[in-house]
């Protein structure tokens, strides 16, 4: 079979404006840029079906092309806001993307159930909206949330900031659909919290990138609507400090602690520098008076008199045993989304900046403190100047331990002459504390060749093998994970 042959077939599965191709280039480049701007593949073609019964025609008529001597392969794609390089096509021009954007409804919402029906293209801000004018909330909150879908926060497992009490995607999922690397469509979306048949399927697809099947849809779960939630934002004197911070916070707030994010001085300097526009709280128009600063989210049932006394009590504690050194309580939403808005623009920010190495590391959140002390001191030994920039999710143990390149340096050529030896000191590191070296990102084909270093040669072989067993052409994003 030639590709000709192959196109032939998708157009008339999916229609002649379903199919882009080289022919139309401006079309392909949204479909063929990584997200960060590292890497540009070259797509045989874009497949765009519109129902999972297209999907599986798409797979069946690359599998025939497959096992017909063509080396084609399918790479899934949703919003394509990836950071690992997981959901780009490689430079071979025989790579399938299959868009799943246009599969982007919402299926149904079985509000005694409290679960909510969607296809995988559906946007995140969509779901999430879905859910509030049902009366209900979908806490999976990202960045990307404009523009990432639930395929792909389902495909890699994603986190963000309110894991601390609802857990990953994995954790708000009760069943799937997917398309099998056959063409075949496992049909999952009971939504049923207790289902002791066998193997957890739907669990052995999260997480696995578009390696196993492609998800086309999935029942997530819903919770009420908090009667009231406020935002807090402290500043701290140290790592240990928040770490701290946390503990007491939990103590104090219980489960009506729903986010508590950490962001060091540098990460806050870049968001001043390239947003002035915003205003840091406490230090108007500066970030450089705390070495850290914490902002945490508290999520209540009862009312917002109940959730302030609570933030007050948890504050005045704080301040009397200088664990932080200054606070300020949000009074309106206004407020409270002017503060989450400086956290999530810290990614941005070291976008605007420059190139940069990301880490996405997560440890025992009693380590992370000595962690970032040790491996501080090891890369500035090993490169004078380097610029280090640390924020995340410290309530579940993951950080985004980023490094920038000094100041004036060519970015380009740092990240060409040191990534790889900047990436080792830090892996190495996370290891010998007991971490992983992949939190919410995923493995994509960007840590694929660190994974043999880090994982356990067991674990390697068990996921292999199901590949293996449930892929054995290699169709289905090949190169990537493993």
């Amino acid at each position: 079979m030639q590709t000709e042959d192959l196109l032939h077939s998708l157009r008339q599965h999916l229609g002649l404006a379903n199919v882009l191709t080289a022919e139309t280039p401006d079309a392909l480049a949204a479909f063929e840029n990584d997200w960060r701007g590292r890497f540009r593949g070259r797509a045989l073609c874009v497949a765009r079906p519109g129902s999972t019964a297209e999907v599986a025609a798409v797979v069946r008529a690359c599998a025939q092309a497959r096992a017909q001597g063509l080396n084609i392969s399918i790479v899934p794609q949703g919003g394509n806001t990836g950071l690992v390089m997981g959901s780009t096509p490689d430079d071979s021009g025989l790579q399938v993307v299959l868009s799943l954007q246009r599969m982007n409804r919402v299926r149904g919402l079985d509000a005694a159930n409290m679960t909510i029906t969607v296809e995988a293209g559906c946007i995140l801000q969509n779901v999430q909206q879905a859910a509030r004018d049902a009366g209900f909330w979908f806490p999976l909150s990202l960045a990307a949330e404009g523009s990432c879908t639930i395929g792909g926060n389902l495909g890699t497992n994603a986190g963000g900031t309110q894991v601390l009490r609802f857990g990953n995607t994995r954790d708000l999922c009760l069943g799937l659909e997917v398309v099998t690397a056959q063409g075949e469509i496992l049909e999952g979306l009971t939504g049923l919290r207790k289902d002791n048949t066998g193997y957890d399927l739907r669990h052995l697809m999260i997480g696995s990138e578009g390696t196993l099947g492609i998800i086309t849809a999935a029942t997530m779960k819903l919770v009420p609507v908090p009667a009231a939630s406020l935002t807090a934002w402290a500043a701290l004197p140290s790592l240990e400090a928040a770490s701290e911070f946390l503990g007491l916070a939990q103590k104090k707030l219980a489960s009506s602690l729903t986010g508590f994010e950490v962001m060091g001085q540098f990460a806050l300097s870049l968001v001043v520098k390239h947003f002035p526009q915003q205003k840091m709280p406490l230090w108007p128009g500066s970030s450089q008076d705390a070495p850290y600063s914490v902002v945490l989210e508290v999520s209540d049932a009862e009312n917002e008199q109940h959730a302030r006394a609570m933030l007050e009590a948890l504050m005045e504690q704080a301040l009397e045993s200088e664990i932080i050194s200054d606070a300020v309580i949000s009074e309106n939403i206004a407020q409270a989304k002017a503060l989450w808005h400086i956290r999530e623009s810290i990614p941005l920010a070291q976008a605007q900046e420059g190139l940069n190495i990301k880490h996405d590391i997560s440890l025992p959140v009693s380590r992370i403190a000595a962690f970032c002390e040790k491996t501080d001191a090891m890369l500035r030994e090993a490169h004078p100047g380097v610029r280090l920039l640390n924020f995340g999710h410290l309530g579940d143990g993951n950080l985004h331990y980023n490094v920038q390149c000094p100041e004036g340096a060519n970015a380009k050529e740092f990240l060409r002459d040191h990534e790889s030896q900047i990436n080792k000191i830090v892996y190495d590191s996370v290891l010998s504390f007991g971490g992983s070296i992949s939190a919410e990102h995923g493995v994509g084909s960007l840590k694929r060749d660190e994974l043999p270093h880090y994982k356990s040669a067991v674990a390697l072989s068990m996921m292999k093998s199901i590949k293996q067993a449930l892929d054995p052409q290699g169709l289905l994003n090949p190169g990537r994970v493993i």
